[in-house]
């Protein structure tokens, strides 16, 4: 199946919302299997980077499972990616800012921090544990059987 993944994701893709602030996405994510928690929060990582970078992830709702998403890579094995999306969220502080507005913030005083960053997170998504594809359908594989 090309994307195995997807069937433990696709329960809970309308469900958890990354929209209406952390604690409301915390609430529902933690309803999740641990599984699925890895696999939702490394899909909505991996694609809002792959379509406009790290900047993007952080600016837009999807910044708000920054966290979430840095433990689900490690779980996949994605060790570097993971390292690489924590080395960008402490650019942002600590505590990394899980309300959107400030992050907001404080991305609008950092200029363009991630184009470096943003270079090699695309290349290991394509090939850390044999790209982020595989990973993603062979860490489910383990789960369904």
């Amino acid at each position: 199946m090309a994307n195995l993944y997807w069937t433990l994701v696709e329960p809970y893709w309308e469900v958890v919302s990354i929209y209406d602030g952390y604690d409301v996405f915390l609430a529902e994510f933690k309803k999740m299997p641990q599984v699925s928690q890895h696999l939702f929060a490394t899909h909505w990582a991996q694609s809002e980077i792959r379509n406009g970078g790290i900047d993007q992830f952080f600016d837009n709702s999807t910044g708000v499972l920054a966290k979430e998403a840095v433990e689900g890579f490690k779980a996949l094995g994605m060790l570097e990616t993971a390292e690489i999306l924590q080395q960008s969220m402490d650019i942002l502080g600590t505590p990394y800012p899980q309300d959107r507005d400030e992050r907001q913030e404080r991305l609008s005083e950092l200029p363009d921090p991630f184009f470096f960053e943003d270079v090699r997170f695309w290349e290991l998504l394509d090939e850390e544990a044999d790209g982020f594809h595989v990973a993603a359908n062979r860490y489910a594989s383990k789960a369904i059987n």
